[in-house]
């Protein structure tokens, strides 16, 4: 190994170590480590200004603006009311079509907020109804991730792992590719939560109490800044018309351009959030408010040191290891490896960290085999988001965890077999719709 790939490997190793240990906060972790890199000379200053200046970047920090224009205008909160009423006349059946009109919005917007808005929403209305809350807030959690995975711009995830695979050379994924992937786990995924969370959660007496009010955010969680402050989004607002109107057909002509291939969605979401603030529908100080600095700063950190490991040949020193032990396997065989690896990986790490190290793996790994790596890394952007066995696998998680009153193993009874039904629903869709 040479000195940049040892140097990058430390690095690495040291992140990940901090991450699992979470004492200080993964933003942070994530800059020294490229700090590190950087001071070193294993990256280049201008890999720093790129990694900050990615697509995914301004993507994400575009529609964090332009979520939150939707937010202050009120429309949400308008929306949440109307839900109420509908669950208030249809009863349980009420509170399922409101999960899937949240998870609906979720396919196109952060899930974080959305399910701080959604989930005291849910947990009233089942009390409400003399129902157990805890029969829909886990679902609430698993359905916005699910929905998330339907998009390009769904998560986080996905836009990291297309902005990875752009910087190991290979063309960007359409804002719908990977819809028939997702829409497929969401629906089998909703079907298995619709059916078990009755008999799981379904008994109204004896239900744990938890306290009232706003919901909160482990204090881990907060740490590791891979939420910001539920508290921002707590706060109900009256309805703009006009300003939600605007902020309405600006998000919808943004997903739009980039859907037809118009634009990148980097670059209509960024027009769509600088011409909200022209309009005045948003300030320049509100959107800087919107823009969860600290999410946007882990993803930058960890793009760097996922530069490095491209750079220093680490990448590809990790794929002819892995590409060894799967010597003799076939392509779905090996497909179904690393969506496993990935799946289990993204239970004890971050989203972002998880994208970094398993994107580039993804496409050594099909170009040892000769195939296109296009389904593995459709793959890695499934299973980097389908974190259900645990309450800390995903930021929705710890909301719901909290909120409902759940104990640890409720996450693994309910999630582990969602975490294989996903498996198998994806790897058989991505055969069938992005052929090796």
């Amino acid at each position: 190994m040479t000195v940049d790939q040892i140097l990058t490997l430390f690095v690495l190793a040291a992140v990940v170590a901090a991450l699992i240990w979470d004492k200080i906060r993964a933003d942070v972790v994530a800059l020294s480590g490229a700090a590190v890199l950087l001071i070193t000379g294993a990256v280049r200053p201008i890999d720093i200004q790129g990694a900050f200046a990615s697509p995914a970047i301004v993507a994400l920090a575009s529609l964090f603006v332009i979520a939150y224009a939707l937010e202050l205008s009120g429309l949400l909160d308008r929306a949440i009311t109307l839900a109420v009423r509908m669950c208030r006349r249809w009863g349980n059946a009420g509170i399922w079509l409101l999960l899937t009109m949240i998870g609906g919005v979720s396919c196109f917007l952060n899930s974080t907020p959305i399910v701080v808005l959604g989930a005291p929403v849910v947990r009233d209305v089942a009390r409400a109804l003399k129902l157990s809350p805890q029969r829909y807030l886990l679902p609430l959690s698993y359905i916005a991730v699910l929905t998330g995975c339907c998009t390009l711009v769904g998560t986080s995830t996905n836009l990291l792992v297309d902005d990875m695979a752009r910087i190991a050379g290979q063309p960007r994924f359409g804002i719908f590719e990977i819809t028939p992937v997702g829409l497929p786990m969401a629906l089998v995924g909703g079907l298995y939560l619709f059916l078990v969370s009755g008999r799981l959660f379904g008994r109204d007496d004896g239900v744990r109490e938890v306290k009232r009010g706003v919901p909160t955010i482990a204090e881990p969680l907060i740490e590791s800044g891979q939420v910001g402050d539920a508290q921002l989004f707590a706060e109900r607002r009256p309805l703009a018309p006009l300003k939600a109107a605007v902020a309405l057909v600006t998000f919808a002509g943004a997903i739009a351009l980039a859907a037809f291939n118009v634009v990148p969605i980097a670059a209509s979401a960024f027009t769509g959030a600088v011409l909200l603030i022209l309009l005045r529908v948003i300030s320049a100080d509100e959107a800087y408010s919107g823009l969860k600095p600290e999410i946007l700063v882990l993803i930058a950190g960890m793009v760097v040191i996922g530069i490095g490991m491209e750079q220093s040949g680490l990448a590809n020193t990790a794929s002819r290891l892995l590409i060894g032990s799967v010597d003799g396997l076939s392509p779905l065989a090996v497909l179904c490896l690393l969506y496993l690896i990935t799946m289990v990986t993204t239970e004890l790490l971050s989203n972002a960290t998880v994208a970094v190290l398993m994107t580039p793996i993804a496409v050594a790994l099909a170009q040892s085999l000769g195939v296109s790596p296009r389904p593995f890394l459709v793959a890695v952007m499934m299973a980097g988001s389908a974190a259900f066995a645990t309450p800390f696998g995903y930021q929705t998680n710890v909301i719901v965890y909290q909120m409902g009153g759940y104990r640890y193993l409720d996450f693994v009874r309910v999630g582990l077999p969602l975490n294989l039904i996903t498996f198998v629903v994806a790897v058989t869709a991505i055969h069938t719709f992005f052929p090796f």
